[in-house]
């Protein structure tokens, strides 16, 4: 084992990891942090979504051992915490959630989708979900959940 220091949630916290563990095990076993799902992995379900340096990323594709000096952004960093954020809310208020699962990984494409492109269009919503699986909700519901977070953030940004 070899402690690695990786910034997640803008705090630089020290974990034990061996070589070939992923982000995903790092995250969940090293550090506790068990919003991000175990899903499938091998990228592709995309419930273990994380963003590292602004881009999604699905965290059972790459070791921990080479994101020292990385921004790691996880589901648990979203809210502040005791609020939840415009996207989280907007989740709710379309009905998005259903069983769950996939919803942290959801949340953290769109996160990256929105930190970029502020007024997305449906298309560029569906393509940044791309690499989320849901097997619940069909997707409509994710998707116009997106769009209203967006809505959110730009009044949030107006107003603010």
């Amino acid at each position: 084992m070899e402690i690695v220091k990786l910034n997640v949630n803008g705090v630089v916290r020290e974990t034990p990891v061996e070589n070939n563990w992923t982000l995903l095990r790092a995250l969940r076993e090293g550090l506790g942090l068990t919003g991000t799902k175990c899903g499938c992995e091998t990228g592709d379900c995309g419930a273990c979504m994380v963003i590292i340096d602004g881009e999604a990323v699905r965290s059972c594709l790459v070791r921990a051992v080479k994101l020292e000096g990385k921004e790691i952004r996880t589901i648990e960093g979203v809210g502040d915490g005791e609020h939840l954020s415009p996207i989280q809310e907007a989740f709710i208020e379309a009905g998005a959630v259903q069983c769950g699962f996939c919803i942290p990984g959801m949340i953290m494409s769109a996160k990256a989708l929105l930190d970029r492109n502020p007024n997305p269009t449906e298309d560029e919503v569906r393509t940044a979900i791309d690499h989320n699986l849901c097997r619940c909700t069909g997707y409509e519901n994710i998707v116009k959940a997106i769009l209203l977070a967006a809505e959110k953030l730009g009044k949030e940004r107006y107003d603010g």
